[in-house]
Parts: C-alpha cells; structure tokens; sequence
C-alpha cells in the first residue's frame, strides 16, 4: 500500500475521531438530541453514551453485512481505526473541558452543515 494513501487514511480517521469525540457523531446524531430533549441528559452525558453504545460489538454486526456483500476494505478499516482512536482521545478530551453551552452550539452546527450539504449536495 502506497505511503499517501495510508496518511490519507490514518486523516481521516484523526479527523473522524477527533469529530466523534468532540461531539459523538456517528448514531449520536439520532442518540443525543433523544437523550438531551427526551430524557433530559446534559450534553456531556449523551455524547459518552452515544460513544458507548457504538462499541465494537454493536458496529462489527453491520459492517460484517457489508463486508459480505463485498464492500468493506479492512485494511484500509484498519489503518483509519487507528487514526479514529487518536483523534478521538483528544477530541473527547477537549469535549470535557468545553461548557456544555458551547458544546451544544458545536454540536448543532455541525449537524446543520451536514444537513445542508445533504440537503443541497449531489
């Protein structure tokens, strides 16, 4: 495998981790508005829930059915998780010293950008 394409890898699973742990992406964008506005968790809260919910055994079931209809490459899964767990270290660490104000500012632009790319996108 070529050098670039494992630097690009391991990217963009710094910036993946960095995302979910700063702001629990992933099933977190169902999971912690639910838990914020439903069940009345602070912010902190819903986000390591979110986070704990998608641990390994929960993820492997779904991307085992992709990967037996031939679309998971798990080597470069690999090289990307490595880089998610990096990122999301830091993010999560940078997350816990934020005010949960601001936090859920951080939070809801990022789902408005990213509903608005998807909205608007190709």
């Amino acid at each position: 495998m070529e050098p670039t394409i494992i630097i690009s890898l391991l990217i963009i699973g710094v910036l993946a981790g960095i995302l979910s742990g700063l702001i629990g992406v992933g099933g977190g964008v169902i999971m912690i508005p639910l838990l914020v506005f439903v069940l009345g968790y602070s912010q902190h809260a819903a986000q390591g829930t979110s986070l704990a919910v998608l641990a390994i055994p929960v993820t492997f079931i779904a991307a085992y059915n992709y990967y037996a209809e031939g679309y998971v490459s798990w080597k470069f899964a690999l090289i990307i998780a490595i880089g998610f767990v990096i990122g999301g270290y830091f993010g999560s660490k940078l997350a816990i010293s934020i005010d949960q104000s601001l936090l859920k500012k951080i939070f809801g632009v990022i789902l408005l950008i990213a509903a608005i790319k998807m909205f608007f996108g190709k």
